[in-house]
């Protein structure tokens, strides 16, 4: 899939982001998705002189007018005080049957969840990722899924996505260790020169960020057991986890990062390695049972061919359990 994280609906025309996603979704063969949000960089904003307090107000109406335009039932006209469509309708239709996927990101405040209900669109909670910000994602579901209900939508928790902070390695200390200093850079650097820091950045996010479970950086154990909370206080589950490309390591560790995750982590929240892990437990509990009887078995084959049994092959009590020797 190729999503765009985000397109800031305020700085476009929403027959034009549309028009273009249409146009992606055709050449992608239905593998896009357009991911939305009221603009997070406040120095874009100024230059277009756009007012903060204006940008979620901006997002809904834009996001409201590209429903409407990808719906195809009829031609659209909207007036607002920043864009008007005048008997508006796509060039294409989307080559998505029943639309290509729509999500709207969520970082600090309840905006983005609300138009989420509001549209019955999916839902990107940058804010799992912050300070305080998983404490308030089953609040937030709450608050969107009461929107939906209002406006006749639905919210569907397979189309959550929480957005944290993520690096995994060997050990605890390891992980640490490998992206201390690129952390510690792009706060200073970004957060603090660049964006003036904004104020639910705290002055160590990684440290804070490991305790409050905003940010996992740890061994595969670790990861898991972070994720495992993380769901834990969605009230209900959520669809997928989402990871930011932070460049914390360099180029080798973020790869040995991503190949742990995906070896040990994933799946056990994929469910893959259920069966199999029932499987060997039920063998290791049974072990009495299911292997006695084949060992018997065996040795009878030898004595039968007048053979001596090896000795390992004999079979010994253990704790009440029986053991191969």
């Amino acid at each position: 899939m190729l999503g765009s994280g985000v397109t800031s609906l305020p700085y476009h025309h929403p027959l034009l982001v549309a028009q273009r996603f249409v146009q992606l979704d055709h050449m992608t063969r239905g593998r896009a998705m357009l991911g939305c949000g009221p603009g997070a960089l406040v120095s874009d904003a100024y230059m277009m002189g756009i007012e903060a307090e204006q940008q979620r107000r901006m997002m809904d109406e834009s996001l409201g007018a590209i429903m409407a335009l990808l719906a195809c039932q009829e031609p659209v006209t909207i007036k607002t005080d920043w864009f008007t469509l005048r008997e508006a309708r796509l060039h294409l239709k989307p080559y998505t049957k029943g639309g290509f996927p729509i999500a709207v990101a969520s970082a600090t405040t309840p905006a983005g969840v609300l138009a989420a209900g509001k549209h019955g669109v999916g839902l990107l909670s940058l804010g799992a990722g912050l300070p305080g910000g998983p404490t308030k994602l089953a609040e937030y579901w709450q608050m969107g899924e009461a929107e939906a209900a209002r406006y006749g939508k639905t919210l569907n928790r397979d189309n959550w996505r929480l957005v944290i902070n993520m690096h995994c390695a060997e050990t605890d200390e390891q992980a640490i260790a490998e992206c201390r200093h690129g952390e510690r850079l792009e706060t200073l650097t970004y957060f603090s020169e660049t964006l003036g820091r904004p104020p639910m950045r705290s002055e160590n996010p990684l440290a804070e960020g490991r305790a409050t479970g905003s940010t996992l950086v740890g061994s595969p154990e670790t990861i898991a057991a972070g994720i495992e909370r993380l769901l834990s206080l969605t009230g209900g589950g959520a669809g997928a986890v989402l990871f930011r490309s932070h460049e914390w390591a360099n180029r080798e560790q973020t790869l040995r990062s991503y190949e742990l995750f995906a070896r040990w982590v994933m799946p056990k929240f994929q469910g893959s390695i259920e069966t199999t892990t029932a499987s060997r437990e039920w063998c290791s509990e049974n072990r009495a049972g299911i292997f006695g009887p084949s060992m018997s078995a065996l040795r009878k084959a030898f004595v039968d061919a007048g053979q001596e049994v090896p000795d390992h092959m004999r079979l010994r009590l253990h704790t009440g359990k029986t053991d191969l020797s």
